[in-house]
C-alpha cells in the first residue's frame, strides 16, 4: 500500500469513527465507498463526504455531525470549496438539514420509512404482499443471512455466486453503472453491514445488502438485487426477512431509500421523469416500495446556497453520478440499448440524406452520378437501420457495420482526392471533417452496440 492509499484508508477510518457517533442520514454509510473525498471540520466533530466534479463539490447528504453543528459544518465546507473555486450542493438532504441550514432546496423525491415493530401488521393487512411471499415459498425460495466472513473472502462460494449475480444484474440495467451514492460493492466494510441471500434449489436467486444508520439504530436496505429468472416474490421475501430481523433486534428505523422524482417535484423535473422513462422506471420503483406500506414518505432534497441555482445544482449532481462526464455516461448507456442507438443513427441519417440530394450540394461531388449514388446508398442504409430497430438480427447488424465502414473509407478517399484540394475556407473544412467522421463514428458505435447487445426487455 503506497502513501496515498494509506492516507485514504486513514481518512475512511476517521470517517467511520464519526459515522458511528453522528451517522443520522439514511445515506450516511455510503460515504465510505471508494471515490469520496472528505472535508473534516477543524473542531473535529463533523465531516462532509463529497465528489469533486471539476466545477463543484457535491456532498453525499448532509454533513455527518450533531444536529446543533449542521449549520457550522455546512458553512465551513462551503468556504473550503470556495477557496478551491468550486460550487457546492448537498444531495439527498432530509428535513432535519433543510430546516436547520439557510439554503435553497429542491425536492428530488421521497424515501419510505418504517418502524419494523409494526411489520407483522403490514403483512397481515396486504393481501398482495402475502401472495408474493406465498409464491416465493412455493418455488422453494429460502432466505438466510450471510455472515460477513463470506462477503470478505473472494474465494468463498457464496461470495463468488453473489459476484456472478451482480454482473448479470448490472448487465441487464438500462443505464450504464453509476457512481457516487449508488455503487454496488458487497465486500466494502462487510463487518459493519448485514447481508441476506435468497436461494432456491441451491442456486442464488437474489441478495439484499443492508447499511447501518448508526444514530437512529436503524437500517438502510440499500442494495436489493434479484436474478431476472428468479421466482415471483423473491424480492419481497428478502425485504420480509430483513424487516423481521430488524424487529427482533428492536430497531426502530428502516428505509428502502430514495424513490427519485416522486412526490411533489417541480414541473421541469416531472418532465425529466417522463422523458427518462425509457432508461429508468421511476414509477415502477416508487410502486414497488409503496407495496410494503411504509409508515411515512420523507421528502429528500438537493440543497444549494446560490439563489436560483437549482438547475446548476442538478447538473452538478448528475455529473457526480455519471463519474464526471455526462457525455461518456450517455454514450455508455446508449451502447447498452442498441435499438435506441440504431434508431438515433437512422433518424440522423434522414436529414443528412436529404441534404445530399439538394442541387446546392452538387459542388461537393465529382459528378451528378456520384452524388445520386451516395444518396441511394444512404437511403438503403437508413432502410436497413430502421429494419434493425423493428427487429434485431445479428446478421443484419454485421452487414450494416460493413456498409458504414465502407461508407467511411469511400468518403475519406473522396475527401482526400476531390474535396480537400477544392476547400476554400474553414466552413468547407468543417463540412469535409463532418462528412468523414460521421460514418466512421456510426460504424464504431454499431460495432459496440452489436457486441454489447442485450436481450429485448
Amino acid at each position: 500500500m503506497d502513501v496515498e492509499q494509506e492516507h485514504a484508508a486513514a481518512e475512511r477510518e476517521r470517517a467511520l469513527e464519526l459515522l458511528r457517533r453522528f451517522g443520522w442520514n439514511a445515506t450516511s454509510f455510503q460515504v465510505l465507498m471508494p471515490g469520496f473525498r472528505y472535508w473534516f471540520d477543524p473542531a473535529g466533530d463533523a465531516f462532509v463526504a463529497y465528489v469533486d466534479t471539476g466545477g463543484a463539490w457535491v456532498a453525499a447528504g448532509a454533513p455527518i455531525a450533531a444536529e446543533a453543528s449542521l449549520a457550522r459544518a455546512a458553512a465551513g465546507f462551503r468556504e473550503a470549496a470556495r477557496r478551491e473555486g468550486r460550487r457546492v450542493c448537498f444531495f439527498a438532504t432530509e428535513p432535519r438539514f433543510t430546516e436547520a441550514v439557510p439554503m435553497e432546496s429542491l425536492s428530488i423525491g421521497e424515501q419510505p420509512v418504517w418502524d419494523p415493530s409494526g411489520w407483522d401488521t403490514v403483512v397481515r393487512g396486504s393481501k398482495s404482499l402475502r401472495e408474493q411471499l406465498r409464491r416465493a415459498r412455493s418455488h422453494g425460495v429460502v432466505v438466510r443471512e450471510l455472515p460477513s466472513e463470506a462477503l470478505e473472502d473472494p474465494e468463498h462460494p457464496s461470495r463468488q455466486a453473489l459476484e456472478r449475480l451482480k454482473k448479470r444484474w448490472l448487465a441487464s440495467r438500462r443505464m450504464a453503472p453509476m457512481g457516487f451514492l449508488v455503487q454496488l460493492r458487497p465486500d466494502s466494510f462487510a463487518r459493519e453491514r448485514r447481508a441476506f441471500v435468497a436461494e432456491a434449489k441451491g442456486e442464488l436467486m437474489g441478495f439484499l445488502l443492508i447499511s447501518p444508520v448508526y444514530a437512529r439504530d436503524g437500517w438502510f436496505l440499500q442494495d436489493l438485487v434479484r436474478d431476472p429468472e428468479s421466482p415471483n416474490g423473491t424480492a419481497e421475501a428478502l425485504v420480509d426477512a430483513a424487516m423481521r430481523t430488524a424487529a427482533a433486534e428492536d430497531r426502530r428505523y428502516v428505509t428502502l431509500g430514495l424513490a427519485p422524482l416522486s412526490g411533489p417535484v417541480r414541473p421541469w423535473l416531472r418532465l425529466a421523469r417522463a422523458c427518462g422513462r425509457p432508461l429508468f422506471d421511476f414509477e415502477g420503483l416508487r410502486t414497488f416500495k409503496a407495496k410494503f406500506r411504509p409508515d411515512s414518505w420523507v421528502p429528500l432534497h438537493l440543497s444549494y446556497p446560490e439563489p436560483r441555482g437549482g438547475v446548476l445544482a442538478v447538473y452538478d449532481a448528475l455529473r457526480a453520478f455519471a463519474r464526471g462526464s455526462l457525455v461518456r455516461f450517455g454514450v455508455a448507456t446508449l451502447l447498452r440499448r442498441p435499438r435506441l442507438l440504431v434508431h438515433g443513427l437512422a433518424v440522423l441519417l434522414v436529414p443528412w440524406t436529404a441534404l445530399l440530394a439538394l442541387p446546392t450540394t452538387t459542388r461537393w461531388f465529382p459528378s451528378l452520378r456520384v452524388q445520386w449514388s451516395w444518396v441511394l446508398f444512404d437511403v438503403a442504409l437508413a432502410a436497413g437501420l430502421f429494419s434493425l430497430v423493428r427487429r434485431w438480427r445479428d446478421g443484419l447488424a454485421t452487414a450494416l457495420v460493413c456498409l458504414t465502414a465502407a461508407d467511411a473509407c469511400l468518403t475519406f478517399v473522396q475527401a482526400a482526392v476531390y474535396n480537400a484540394p477544392r476547400a476554400r475556407g474553414p466552413v468547407d473544412w468543417l463540412v469535409i471533417t463532418a462528412a468523414v467522421l460521421a460514418p466512421a463514428t456510426a460504424s464504431g458505435l454499431l460495432v459496440r452496440a452489436r457486441d454489447f447487445r442485450l436481450p429485448a426487455r
